[in-house]
């Protein structure tokens, strides 16, 4: 009985730290995933307090403030929750959105209004390609990073081929002589 209990005790100490190290692994994957969207969506926040808060906001479903002197806007998304490839791409689309009327430098009334109108679609239940598509935009050309697509545009052409040269003629096989007939038998 002693040695059971004491057997049980040891397997569990010893799975402990690779379950905590998975956890922190996690955990610092999620914070560069976070920072590198902040650091992506600064120019249509306007500041990283405004991306920081769109970021996290978004993700963790709580209320979004943002910020301009002395203007400011609170928000809370009606989707909950996202996941950060949701939030990119509702970022993505808000900022396609304020682009296409137009405004390079939204106001937070402007950035929240573009986006909880994508929110709210999203909340009814529409895909994502739905919306972009009711915007005037394909999902992928939105969300595709512009130098990804320079990228792959210069790539492909280095890929292509070059027009196959002509194949040479190959020259005439000299004609085989002819068999001389069998004797007759």
């Amino acid at each position: 009985m002693f040695k059971t209990a004491l057997l049980l005790t040891a397997s569990a100490l010893l799975a402990l730290p690779p379950a905590l190290w998975a956890q922190a692994e996690s955990a610092a994957k999620t914070a560069e995933s976070a920072d590198r969207l902040i650091q992506k969506y600064i120019p249509l926040a306007g500041s990283e307090d405004n991306a920081k808060s769109l970021v996290t906001g978004l993700r963790d479903g709580t209320e979004v403030k943002l910020s301009s002197g002395t203007t400011g806007t609170s928000f809370t998304s009606p989707t909950g929750k996202m996941g950060f490839g949701n939030v990119n791409i509702a970022l993505s689309l808000a900022g396609a959105s304020l682009k296409q009327q137009g405004i390079a430098n939204p106001t937070p009334q402007q950035l929240q209004s573009s986006l909880t109108g994508i929110l709210d679609q999203r909340a009814s239940g529409k895909g994502w390609g739905q919306i972009a598509n009711s915007m005037g935009f394909k999902l992928g050309e939105v969300v595709r990073p512009e130098k990804a697509g320079q990228a792959g545009s210069e790539q492909r052409a280095e890929n292509a081929r070059a027009e196959r040269p002509e194949r040479p003629l190959r020259p005439e096989k000299p004609e085989r002589p002819e068999k001389p007939e069998r004797p007759a038998r």
